[in-house]
């Protein structure tokens, strides 16, 4: 059905505003990172067996001045909308190193990844500029990759992945268990490491079917030489059960809260004292 002159005129105004709308918000990101508004934020990572700090995930926040506070989310749905994914990542991947690089050794970052990154024909040689220019250790990098960053495609993303870990940097599945668990990702990918949902770990203080499914996770990385990550860790019960079934690390509200790289900071420190006691 075509569409009267009416129709079509109102169809380009609403375009016209769609651009005018993704050019402000394209404008607003490059201030806001120009204007030390994206803020990077670092929730600690514990070891499941002894509870020793081992790292932090770095999370980005914009404190945009009218909105408030913008999560990791919101913040790359915007950047997707301006084109501006690349310049936002790089951003944060700049800074979180900036502030790890001042960490005792062998404390590791992680790092979020998003399937603009992966697609961008250059990514792993720009990480590996960022990684040189910041001085940390890329054994001590762990970048993670979602489900959904990886399913419209995955050649490609393997190959950009397999120059990461060729560098030394460490590969995270993050939020397993929460989209379709392809296991062809378990034998295409240079995997390292499985970061399991959280969605996978609430009920496993109480449901027995739950402590299960976590076991043969569990069971199933051990045979593939994976590490296992917890997330969404919130209860001592469920600290314990991760601890128990053999999780590598975990993190999560019962650990801390994201914190800025300041408080992360003296963190480290406290508990590089407390380990020379």
């Amino acid at each position: 059905m075509q569409m009267n002159a009416a129709e079509e005129l109102e169809r380009r105004r609403g375009a016209d505003r769609r651009d005018r709308a993704d050019a402000a918000v394209a404008a607003g990101l490059v201030a806001a990172i120009e204007g030390g508004e994206i803020e990077v934020l670092f929730q600690p990572q514990y070891a499941a067996a002894n509870g020793a700090l081992v790292g932090a995930e770095a999370l980005a926040r914009w404190r945009h001045p009218g909105l408030g506070e913008i999560g990791a989310t919101d913040l790359f749905a915007l950047a997707e909308r301006a084109h501006r994914v690349s310049q936002v990542s790089r951003h944060i991947a700049r800074t979180a190193l900036a502030s790890a690089a001042r960490w005792p050794a062998p404390l590791r970052l992680s790092l979020n990844v998003t399937a603009s990154d992966l697609a961008a024909p250059d990514f792993a040689e720009a990480m590996a500029e960022l990684l040189a220019a910041s001085g940390f250790a890329p054994d001590r990098l762990t970048v993670e990759i979602t489900e959904q960053s990886l399913v419209t495609e995955l050649e490609s993303p393997a190959r950009q992945l397999r120059r990461l870990a060729e560098l030394g940097i460490h590969v995270a599945l993050d939020d397993f268990g929460a989209g379709f668990c392809n296991f062809r990702y378990l034998q295409r990918l240079p995997l390292h490491a499985l970061k399991l949902d959280r969605s996978l770990i609430e009920g496993i203080g109480e449901s027995r079917r739950d402590l299960a499914v976590l076991r043969g996770i569990v069971a199933m990385a051990e045979a593939l030489g994976l590490e296992v990550i917890a997330e969404g860790i919130e209860t001592e019960a469920q600290r314990e059960a991760v601890a128990a079934e053999g999780c590598t690390a975990w993190q999560g509200f019962l650990g801390a809260e994201p914190m800025s790289a300041a408080a992360f900071a003296a963190l480290s420190r406290r508990e590089a004292r407390d380990c020379d006691r």
